[in-house]
């Protein structure tokens, strides 16, 4: 099989447990580092799927590798190769496809409910796990592209997850593991402390029965993860 490319955006923000599902199913992947210089590739022909992780960016923002990057979504979608977004990833991926990527009513950055919507193409996904508890780190939100489905939302974000055939975009982060959330707790720790939002939680907050949090949504993660392997060519 071709490998998986997957884009990173941040060394803080690597592909975490979604890498280990894709070394415990034998699938091979390539990880492309935009936050270390890399370019990007410039056709698809060599991999099997593409995968967008998060980053502290914007996709309205004029960096030289979004169009690039948009460009390759768009390829990879007439081609049916299957694309999978966590996050900045998610954004990018609605909005390569005519969706749209503004401010979110509040931040969310922390642990918090999600719930699956009440559709075909969520079950599809979800099976029957009807809420779960994932992890956010997102100051903006996207709108789902023409031909997608919502399948996820949070109390403080209508649109946490869409499905579009079989592609996925989030704006949740299920890829986390424990040493990624504590990392990203510690560097960002003096911004975390002097909000005063609703979502927004302390780095004791987040930390607060780590393994057992993350073990929980690594479980909801191989349900989403092994529908969409199971697309790759």
């Amino acid at each position: 099989m071709k490998p998986v490319a997957i884009f990173r955006y941040l060394p803080i923000e690597g592909p975490g447990y979604f890498a280990t599902f894709l070394d415990n199913n034998h699938i091979p992947w390539e990880l492309i580092k935009i936050d270390a210089g890399a370019k990007l590739p410039a056709n698809i022909d060599s991999y099997s799927g593409l995968v967008f992780m998060g980053g502290s960016m914007s996709v309205n923002d004029d960096l030289p590798w979004i169009k690039p990057s948009m460009n390759l979504i768009r390829h990879a979608v007439r081609h049916d190769v299957p694309l999978l977004g966590h996050c900045l990833g998610g954004q990018l991926i609605a909005k390569a496809l005519g969706g749209f990527v503004t401010q979110n009513l509040f931040k969310e950055m922390g642990w918090g409910n999600v719930t699956v919507a009440e559709n075909q193409v969520a079950r599809a996904w979800f099976d029957d796990i009807t809420e779960f508890e994932t992890f956010h780190w997102h100051g903006e939100t996207f709108s789902p592209p023409e031909g997608a489905t919502c399948i996820l939302s949070s109390p403080h974000c209508e649109n946490q997850a869409f499905a579009m055939g079989i592609h996925l975009g989030m704006q949740c982060h299920v890829e986390m593991t424990e040493r990624m959330v504590k990392d990203w707790s510690d560097v960002n720790f003096q911004e975390i402390i002097q909000m005063n939002e609703p979502a927004v939680q302390s780095p004791a907050e987040m930390e607060k029965n780590l393994a057992e949090r993350v073990a929980k949504l690594n479980a909801v993660a191989d349900r989403l993860y092994a529908k969409w392997i199971s697309a790759l060519k």
